[in-house]
C-alpha cells in the first residue's frame, strides 16, 4: 500500500515537508487514525521527534516486528509501550491486558534472585496458582485495567518471609505460632504474608497459623458544609472543563473511587426523555440537571485528552493520552486536585452522608459497593437500617 502525505507549515516554519513511505496493510488503520488527528500540527510533530515514531518506521519498514514479544524486549520500554498501544487501538495488534503481562514480567524477576531453590519454587508455585490465577479471572472479568498492587505486595510478602525465616535457621515446615508472631513485629507490612500462609497450610507445607488480616485503611474525611462547597462549583461554574465537573461530581455526589471513574463508558449513560441516568451499579441513578448537562457536552463535544494515534469514536466517557485507552487514575486525582478536590477525603464524606440515609443494599445496588463495604459504611455513618425491610413490607401490605 503505497502512501505519499503532505503537509504545508506556516511561511515562518520553513519549507514544505513531504513525507513519502509504503506503509504495510497492517498498518492502514493506525494510518488513519494519525492523520485524524484533531490537531495536525501535534501529529505531524510526533511524527518528526517522537520516540515512538521511530519506532512505528522500523515496524513499517520490517526492522521492527509488529507483535507483543517484540515490543516487550525493546530497551525503550516507554516508547515500546506507546506504540503498542496505538497498534493495538488501529487493529494491527491484538489487545492483551498490560497489568496482567507486568505482573508476569516483573515475577519472572523476582523469582530469578530467590534463594534457595526451594524457596523460589515454593514462591513459584504461590504466584503461579493462587496470585497469578486470582489476577487472570479478575482480568476474565473484562476490566478496563486489572489491578496487581496487591497482588505483587502478597508475593513480596511471601517471598520475604521465606527469607526471614531462612536467616533464623527455621523452614516453613517447622514454623511455630510464635516466630510467626515475631515476623509479624517485623513491620506493618508483615501481615501481608497472611494469604501464602493459609495457601501454604491447606496444601500441607506447614501447620496452620494466625495472622491477622491486613488493617483496613481508615482517614478523614471533609466536612458536609466542605463537599456540598465544592459540589455547587463542579455543578454551576462552566468554565470548568468538562471532564474536572464530571468525575469530580461523581465522586463527591456518588462516592465513586478514581478507579472506577476513569473507566466508565458512554454505554453506562443513558437518556429518557429530559432524565439522564448513569449506571453505576446494578441499577441505573439519575444525575442532577447541571451534572447532565456537563456529562452531555462531555460526549458529544468530544474529551480533549487523546494521544497521537487515537482513534476518532472511543466508548470511554474519560479518554486517555494513551490512544484507545481511558485516563489514568493517577491523572484524574492530578486533575481534581489542581480545583481542591481530594479524592480520599471527599469520598470518604460521600458514602458517609450516603450510608446515613439509604440502607446497605440499596446504597451496594446504587453505587456498585460489595453489600459487606457498604455495611461498614453505614455502620460507621450511624445509620440503623435494621427495620427497614419489616417496615417496607408493612407499608405495601397496607396499600390498596
Amino acid at each position: 500500500m503505497q502512501v505519499t502525505a503532505w503537509a504545508q507549515p506556516e511561511a515562518s516554519s520553513g519549507p514544505v515537508v513531504h513525507l513519502s513511505s509504503t506503509i504495510p496493510l497492517q498498518l492502514a488503520g493506525m494510518f488513519d487514525a494519525v492523520t485524524a488527528a484533531h490537531q495536525p500540527r501535534s501529529a505531524l510533530n510526533w511524527l518528526r521527534q517522537g520516540a515512538g515514531a521511530s519506532l512505528l518506521g522500523d515496524a513499517a519498514a520490517g526492522r521492527l516486528a509488529i507483535s507483543h514479544d517484540a515490543l516487550d524486549a525493546h530497551p525503550h520500554r516507554r516508547a515500546a509501550d506507546y506504540l503498542r498501544h496505538m497498534l493495538v487501538a488501529g487493529g494491527a495488534l491484538p489487545p492483551r491486558d498490560e497489568a496482567l503481562a507486568r505482573a508476569a514480567q516483573w515475577l519472572a524477576s523476582l523469582l530469578e534472585v530467590i534463594e534457595p531453590a526451594a524457596d523460589r519454587r515454593l514462591v513459584q508455585a504461590y504466584a503461579t496458582w493462587q496470585v497469578m490465577r486470582r489476577l487472570r479471572a479478575s482480568a476474565q472479568r473484562g476490566r478496563a485495567r486489572t489491578p496487581t498492587a496487591h497482588a505483587r505486595n502478597n508475593i513480596r510478602a511471601a517471598a520475604a518471609l521465606l527469607a526471614w525465616l531462612r536467616d533464623r535457621g527455621i523452614t516453613l515446615g517447622t514454623c511455630g505460632q510464635a516466630s510467626i508472631d515475631q515476623w509479624l513485629g517485623t513491620g506493618p507490612s508483615a501481615c501481608l504474608a497472611r494469604d501464602f500462609l493459609s495457601w501454604a497450610a491447606d496444601r500441607g507445607h506447614c501447620q496452620h497459623l494466625d495472622i491477622p488480616a491486613p488493617p483496613r485503611a481508615t482517614g478523614a474525611a471533609i466536612s458536609q458544609d466542605q463537599r456540598w462547597a465544592l459540589a455547587a462549583r463542579l455543578l454551576h461554574d462552566t468554565t470548568l472543563d468538562a471532564t474536572d465537573r464530571v468525575a469530580g461530581s461523581l465522586l463527591l455526589l456518588y462516592g465513586q473511587p478514581l478507579s472506577r471513574i476513569a473507566v466508565l463508558t458512554t454505554s453506562q449513560v443513558t437518556s429518557h426523555g429530559s432524565e439522564v441516568l448513569i449506571r453505576l451499579g446494578r441499577h441505573d441513578a439519575p444525575l442532577p440537571g447541571p451534572l447532565a448537562a456537563a456529562t452531555r457536552q462531555l460526549i458529544t463535544e468530544g474529551r480533549s485528552h487523546r494521544g497521537i494515534g487515537s482513534p476518532p469514536a472511543t466508548t470511554w466517557l474519560f479518554p486517555g493520552h494513551l490512544p484507545g485507552r481511558p485516563i489514568t487514575p493517577a491523572q484524574l486525582g492530578v486533575r481534581l486536585r489542581a480545583i481542591g478536590i481530594y479524592a480520599q477525603t471527599g469520598r470518604r464524606a460521600a458514602l458517609l452522608s450516603l450510608a446515613a440515609q439509604l440502607p446497605a443494599a440499596v446504597l451496594a445496588g446504587l453505587l456498585g459497593l460489595h453489600e459487606t463495604t457498604a455495611a461498614k459504611w453505614m455502620h460507621q455513618a450511624g445509620g440503623d437500617w435494621s427495620h427497614y425491610a419489616a417496615e417496607l413490607a408493612r407499608t405495601r401490605n397496607h396499600q390498596p
